[in-house]
Parts: C-alpha cells; sequence; structure tokens
C-alpha cells in the first residue's frame, strides 16, 4: 500500500518538475501564455499529491491504533463498526 501511494506521489512530483522546466526552458521560447499557464498548472500538483500521498485506504490504521485503554479500543472499535464490544 505504502509503494502505491510513494509511487503515485513521485510521479505527481516528477510531472510537476517536468512541467515547470519545459515551461521555463522552452517552451517560453513558444508561447509566454502556455508558459504561463503550464507554471500554474505545476503549482497545483504538489497540494494534490500530498493529498493523494496522505489518504487513508479502507485498511489502513493510522492515528486509530489499540492505545492499550480496553474500553476505549472497543468504544472506537463499536464506532468504527469493526467490533462490537462483550456485554
Amino acid at each position: 500500500m505504502y509503494t502505491r501511494r510513494r509511487r503515485g506521489y513521485f510521479l505527481l512530483m516528477g510531472g510537476c518538475i517536468v512541467l515547470f522546466v519545459s515551461a521555463w526552458s522552452f517552451v517560453r521560447l513558444w508561447s509566454m501564455p502556455v508558459a504561463v499557464g503550464m507554471c500554474l498548472v505545476a503549482m497545483v500538483i504538489p497540494p494534490v499529491a500530498a493529498i493523494f500521498a496522505n489518504r487513508r485506504g479502507p485498511d489502513d490504521r493510522w492515528w486509530d491504533d489499540p492505545s492499550g485503554d480496553p474500553k476505549s479500543d472497543d468504544w472506537w472499535s463499536e464506532l468504527d463498526g469493526k467490533k462490537h464490544p462483550q456485554e
């Protein structure tokens, strides 16, 4: 799961760098508005890449790992619908 997210993040950020560098290396010689447009697109990519890389999958457990308090863990598990506490 982490490999898939890491690969997607690096592909998006690589695309961002390619857009930015190509816009100011040779596209600006052809058309300045297109170069500025490419930079605007490149400006949007890093937040999208960060959201993509940090999104939680259905089976991921990041911040909701068991805390060690059985009552609290049972309560959170019941809210998540993963198991019901013993009554």
